[in-house]
């Protein structure tokens, strides 16, 4: 039986179906069923790591034959690189959400980490990406390397706030945005083996109100 994510991705439009040309229309379901493949395969690794899943088991949950998902990934593999490189995807893409808010540099730093803590708990895409990356060894291909661009991000908030007064005068901001994102990273993994994650958003932040007693807890 095909699973939700496969009904979710076979919805079609019929009026706007019709409005398009053939080619137009090839693409777009070309699109539709790389998408539908690759929310299984997100499924698939975040229920059971990289080493236990199949290409059989990301068709079972598109309900598609085997053949249609080698037709857009050659292998498990390619799979689990399209599904870490949407996973970095989405987190910067909170990144580009936060500074769209322009908060001041500690509430910036404290409204990203919430919104990613969520993202962790809810999206299964970040949950497989997250898995895949500790699995990293386990995988026959290059996977982007982790935790860079967030780091600096958050790392340009910091030092951002300790020109403006928000931070003491004796700050270093590197080395707290190192604390920060090593204490969220490890408090998620902890979430997940023990709860699920169900509480990361709590523990994340008491990392918060603890590292930056200064910033304001997101609502």
């Amino acid at each position: 039986m095909a699973s939700a994510i496969g009904e979710r991705a076979r919805a079609v439009n019929p009026a706007t179906e019709r409005g398009r040309g053939r080619g137009g229309l090839k693409q777009e379901r070309a699109l539709r069923t790389r998408a539908q493949v690759l929310g299984a395969a997100a499924q698939a690794f975040a229920d059971k790591g990289f080493p236990a899943v199949t290409m059989l088991d990301v068709a079972e949950l598109t309900g598609m034959t085997k053949g249609a998902v080698y037709f857009h990934y050659p292998n498990k593999e390619a799979l689990a690189l399209a599904v870490t490189e949407e996973f970095y995807h989405r987190i910067a893409r909170l990144g580009e959400e936060v500074l769209g808010l322009e908060l001041s540099p500690l509430d910036a730093v404290t409204e990203l980490m919430t919104r990613t803590a969520v993202a962790f708990r809810d999206d299964l895409v970040v949950q497989a990406g997250a898995r895949l990356q500790i699995e990293s060894t386990l995988i026959a291909t290059d996977l982007p390397r982790p935790y860079v661009g967030y780091t600096e991000l958050v790392t340009t908030w910091l030092a951002q706030a300790a020109e403006i007064g928000e931070l003491p005068a004796t700050a270093r901001p590197e080395a707290i945005a190192r604390v920060l994102i090593s204490a969220f990273f490890g408090a998620q993994h902890i979430s997940w083996v023990l709860d699920n994650r169900s509480d990361i958003a709590e523990r994340v932040q008491e990392i918060l109100t603890t590292v930056l007693p200064a910033g304001k807890p997101a609502a």
